[in-house]
């Protein structure tokens, strides 16, 4: 019953704000000569970078990710150098103004290319940002800190999870509570411009304490920023295998919004700011974010690429991207052309998702007017206090933050799932609908 109601919700909402009933996915591969008539119009872009490699695999983890060899790394640094270089014609001199590295955990290449490539993207593009990068606690030494500011990365991540042992042991994290608040602290020192913290909640058996317990410490070793978000389960992830949890039952949702609010009190009192759904940033710290500008190019295998009118996906699989560079070819498995609809409804989520925008950017993005598209439905949010429409800007309240990221919940576990599900299994698939 719930199942039938969750996918009733899901097309509902898809057709209102897309005018679609399905999103297909197919293996129709933009030649770089189409790539090229993509990027005239593209004034400015975000790049980001993905590092498909960790030292062991989380049970909760849904990204794309294998076991780090060094000879694996090695020759994917050379790879993506290719992928530089075959996008070095189409983008040009644009500036490049948002730059993120994710993964897997992009720091076990630390010593195994990831400078070289470093050094190459802002050799061949038109950089004009700092970068931003994920860590691993475990690599957070002082020897790994200097070498990842050399690297020049002035935001910096650092996938925590959890601060109580029970929880870590739970996630499969391989540190205690004590090396993590060290590694963490040690990053804090390096003078990064922002240190963030991945922090989990509505873990199993997780208390409202201990998740308050858990925003104090990071607020008291001085972190610039936490992300905070819940446990997501992803069917095809050994935590989401097992069926046991449904991640949309009433108590399940009421419970994850109370964990929340309680964070929300201990950032707000101690100077925080909201800067997303989950992110919670000093007030005057500049915040550590993934892409933030809303076209990008995705790097790597299973870099994700949005170009106006066009998203489309690299291969997963780490050796078949390889391959395919190493044949001088763009190593893209999917890609999905988009309606003028479908454009407007993500640029209107994403931007929601950051809590606030300027209705003057839509306009320049679209050349329409922002209110004869959406105004009906920011009258509808405000009047449910999800949203404040203060004329020219629009601003997600933090009841509004939740309810979003609970309906993104409702749509990322589906849609990821079979995205990114069939991708893991087949490198180039023919074919995905969403």
């Amino acid at each position: 019953m719930f199942k039938m109601l969750e996918d009733f919700v899901r097309t509902g909402l898809k057709r209102l704000l897309t005018k679609e009933k399905i999103f297909v996915l197919e293996d129709r591969i933009p030649s770089v000569e189409e790539l090229a008539l993509k990027f005239q119009d593209i004034e400015e872009l975000g790049l980001y970078l993905h590092i498909p490699f960790c030292e062991q695999i989380c049970p909760y983890c849904p990204y794309n990710k294998e076991i780090y060899t060094p000879e694996a790394a090695e020759r994917y640094a050379t790879a993506v150098k290719r992928e530089v270089d075959l996008y070095s014609a189409v983008i040009g001199d644009r500036p490049i103004t948002s730059f993120y590295i994710g993964g897997g955990t992009p720091t076990t290449m630390l010593y195994t290319g990831l400078a070289d490539v470093l050094e190459h993207i802002f050799s061949i593009f038109n950089m004009q940002c700092d970068i931003h990068m994920e860590s691993h606690p475990n690599h957070l030494t002082t020897e790994n800190l200097n070498e990842i500011t050399a690297m020049g990365v002035r935001h910096l991540s650092a996938g925590v999870e959890a601060l109580q042992e029970k929880h870590l042991k739970t996630l499969k994290r391989p540190y205690t509570v004590e090396q993590a608040k060290a590694a963490v602290e040690r990053a804090v020192n390096m003078g990064f411009e922002c240190v963030n913290v991945d922090l989990m909640f509505a873990l199993p058996g997780q208390t409202l304490s201990e998740i308050g317990e858990a925003g104090e410490t990071l607020v008291k070793m001085g972190v610039d920023q936490v992300a905070a978000y819940p446990l997501f389960r992803f069917p095809y992830t050994k935590m989401g295998g097992d069926g046991r949890v449904n991640n949309f039952t009433a108590s399940h949702l009421f419970r994850r919004r109370k964990m929340l609010g309680i964070l929300e009190d201990i950032f707000y009192a101690n100077g925080y700011e909201r800067t997303s759904v989950w992110a919670f940033t000093k007030k005057g710290v500049p915040r550590y974010c993934s892409v933030t500008v809303p076209l990008y190019v995705g790097l790597g295998a299973s870099g994700g690429s949005y170009l106006k009118d066009v998203f489309y996906l690299n291969t997963f699989n780490v050796a078949e991207y390889c391959n395919a560079l190493e044949k001088g070819r763009m190593p893209i498995s999917l890609s999905l052309e988009l309606t003028e609809t479908m454009q407007m409804a993500g640029w209107l989520y994403w931007r929601l998702y950051e809590t606030r925008f300027n209705k003057s950017d839509f306009v320049s993005r679209f050349q329409k007017e922002f209110n004869n598209v959406y105004g009906n439905y920011m009258k509808l949010l405000s009047f449910s206090g999800f949203a404040h429409n203060n004329g020219e800007q629009a601003v997600l309240t933090d009841r509004g933050a939740y309810w979003l990221h609970a309906f993104e919940d409702l749509f990322s576990i589906n849609y990821v799932s079979k995205l990114w599900g069939t991708s893991k299994q087949i490198p180039w698939p023919d074919r995905v609908v969403l």
